[in-house]
């Protein structure tokens, strides 16, 4: 087979198609330009999520509890036959104004108030009684400034009180009881199992502590993978085998929230200069991302390689 011949002026690199350097700058514009993109999309995405099945019940539920604790609708039929159908009447001393839409009385401050705020289109044409109150509540007592700072305020007091509950016995013991009780119900045992890896990965109170990023061969020889060592190995096993040993934790990847836990030789381990954190991005990645090649990654490589080639010599 003929050699490619070296590149050089004379000998320009050869390209797949006319439109190499074309393409070449789209992908490479598209490198930069996507994860931003994809970061900002999947914030909106989860933003949106929230909005709809956390804010907008929330905002519509308390909505509903400040009208019927709040509103005072007066239907036209109530009232005494002389004051029917009167633009205003006076009901023990406040002074209601007819809504069009329904013909039933509210407040005339109420109706004024949201007349002032808001057009007739935005709250129906013509409105009604419970339109008008509505856009009242809304204008009054739940407007975005007031309700977000509130909702924030109560949700993290919520959280607080539920974790200090869940901290006692009783609140363990019922938790305990309520989660059994989910794990017998069929399909949603299996979604509720996966949501709670991860989130007890990345919430819970980390019990296993890992001192260092090591290499082990497995599943088998000339298999290298990424382990957590968790804690020096057990002695009744250095007894038996007669070295040093370490308890590790092998990863699987995608979710690195479940492995296999095993005791290996010291001897065999390779030490990696590389943190936790870098690590966990390679498992969750599948080898995707993966440290930039230099400094103590590059270090790490040369370990890895040193020790294969001791192996094999």
């Amino acid at each position: 087979m003929n050699e490619p011949l070296p590149t050089s002026p004379e000998n320009p690199p050869q390209t797949l198609s006319g439109f190499g350097p074309v393409r070449l700058a789209i992908w490479r514009g598209l490198a930069v330009l996507l994860p931003p993109l994809l970061t900002i999309i999947i914030f909106l995405w989860a933003g949106g999520i929230v909005k709809s099945y956390v804010l907008d019940p929330l905002f519509f539920g308390s909505r509903y509890i400040l009208i019927v604790t709040t509103a005072h609708i007066v239907p036209e039929r109530s009232l005494p036959a002389t004051d029917r159908g009167k633009q205003s009447v006076k009901i023990k001393g406040v002074e209601f104004s007819r809504v069009r839409g329904d013909g039933t009385y509210v407040p005339t401050y109420v109706l004024d108030t949201v007349q002032e705020m808001v057009s007739g289109a935005e709250i129906g044409t013509p409105p009604t009684g419970l339109e008008v109150y509505q856009r009242y509540v809304e204008q009054k007592y739940l407007k975005p400034h007031l309700f977000f700072p509130v909702f924030c305020i109560l949700f993290i007091l919520l959280v607080y009180l539920i974790g200090k509950f869940i901290a006692v016995g009783l609140g363990r013991f019922l938790w305990t009881r309520t989660e059994n009780v989910v794990e017998m119900v069929p399909l949603v045992r299996e979604v509720y199992g996966a949501v709670k890896q991860v989130s007890d990965f990345i919430l819970a109170e980390r019990t296993v502590q890992f001192s260092r990023v090591v290499a082990v061969e497995w599943p088998r020889k000339g298999v290298w993978s990424l382990a957590f060592v968790t804690s020096e190995g057990l002695a009744d096993i250095e007894k038996a085998v007669g070295e040093p040993m370490y308890a590790v934790l092998i990863p699987t990847s995608p979710m690195p929230v479940t492995g296999f836990t095993m005791h290996v030789k010291r001897s065999d381990t390779v030490e990696l200069s590389i943190t936790l954190d870098q690590a966990l991005q390679v498992i969750v990645s599948c080898g995707v991302v993966v440290p930039a090649r230099g400094g103590s990654h590059s270090e790490a490589l040369d370990v890895v390689q040193l020790a294969i080639e001791n192996r094999t010599s």
